[in-house]
């Protein structure tokens, strides 16, 4: 007998929903930075993918280890927290670095209208 017995099966179809769920948007997010052209459109798509696919993974093992130890087992909303606080600034500095490099090259970010000045 395994752990994995003590699981209702209502729960475990919620566990495996919230699971696949978070696995397809880290999927989609990694597809989406092979498959997009420019730098700042491979931005969006992995922090997007990332972000929500870890918050269903870890959703999925908050109530799978909850339901198992019988008790409730938090630390997943932690790790949650710094995953949803870092990602947004790591893309922000990211694209600010590139958004620089291109105006101090004189070249204009992809999607603005004209030449832009370079940077003094």
């Amino acid at each position: 007998m395994s752990h994995l017995d003590q699981i209702p099966p209502v729960i475990a179809f919620l566990i495996s929903g919230f699971v696949l769920l978070g696995t397809i948007l880290t999927l989609l997010g990694t597809i989406g930075l092979i498959r997009l052209g420019s730098f700042y459109e491979r931005l969006h798509a992995p922090t997007l993918g990332t972000s929500w696919g870890a918050a269903g993974i870890l959703i999925g093992s908050m109530l799978m280890f909850s339901t198992i130890g019988s008790r409730w087992v938090i630390h997943e909303i932690f790790l949650g927290c710094l995953i949803m606080l870092t990602m947004p600034v790591t893309l922000m500095v990211l694209g600010r670095a590139a958004l620089h490099r291109d105006r101090a090259e004189g070249r204009p970010p992809r999607g603005t209208e004209g030449p832009q000045e370079p940077l003094k």
